[in-house]
């Protein structure tokens, strides 16, 4: 029993300081966004970098968990807003605008997920490969937008497939529109909402909500 005590307490300890870490690695990019490196989050948590390794591997370990950690606070944020009590519609732009306003709140942390450092110096960890981490990231939204619209929307027959179709095509969408839009400016966020929900409502004005759903 003692021993099974002990096990939880070292693992409970472990998880705190994995928690803190990432604390820090999360301020380090709020500063330096896309150049965030394993030398200042090291810094910045006050441990060597060797022993940042130990807890994550290597960069592309800290980046899967920092991945994770915001990928789970926008979900979290995009299914509140789909569960919100208002029509399809307001929905639709709710949902659209609660991924536009993370990404402009925190526009540092978007493009340490998305974008390599633009930095042409000589670095150690040059050759860190973004796509390959983002894109499981843009997956698992499309995945669990998809089942959100399984389980809300009548789409007919292959309603399941057509569901994950249209999860994907609309994460696409909303990352591309976001990345261009975050960079240059061009218009409001107000009105690229409005713009984006009006190239979806055609579709989706047509289809029914499943019977006993939460409506989508």
């Amino acid at each position: 029993m003692e021993t099974t005590r002990g096990a939880e307490r070292q693992r409970t300890a472990a998880e705190r300081r994995r928690r803190e870490l990432l604390e820090a690695a999360d301020r380090v990019v709020l500063r330096d966004g896309p150049k965030a490196s394993m030398n200042a989050i090291a810094a910045e948590a006050g441990i060597t970098k060797p022993i940042l390794y130990r807890h994550f591997g290597d960069k592309g370990g800290l980046y899967r968990a920092l991945a994770k950690r915001h990928t789970d606070a926008l979900l979290s944020a995009l299914r509140a807003a789909l569960d919100a009590p208002s029509e399809r519609r307001e929905r639709v732009e709710a949902t659209l605008d609660t991924y536009l306003a993370a990404i402009e709140a925190r526009p540092q942390v978007y493009r340490f997920l998305m974008h390599p450092s633009d930095d042409a110096a000589p670095s150690p960890e040059q050759g860190f490969d973004v796509g390959r981490h983002s894109a499981p990231l843009l997956r698992r939204l499309g995945e669990e937008l998809g089942k959100v619209i399984a389980e809300r929307v009548d789409l007919g027959p292959d309603s399941e497939q057509m569901a994950r179709i249209w999860g994907h095509g609309i994460v696409g969408m909303m990352h591309a529109a976001g990345d261009w839009w975050l960079g240059d400016r061009p218009c409001s966020r107000e009105q690229l909402v409005r713009s984006l929900a009006d190239l979806l409502w055609g579709r989706l004005a047509e289809a029914g909500d499943l019977p006993g759903g939460q409506g989508f």
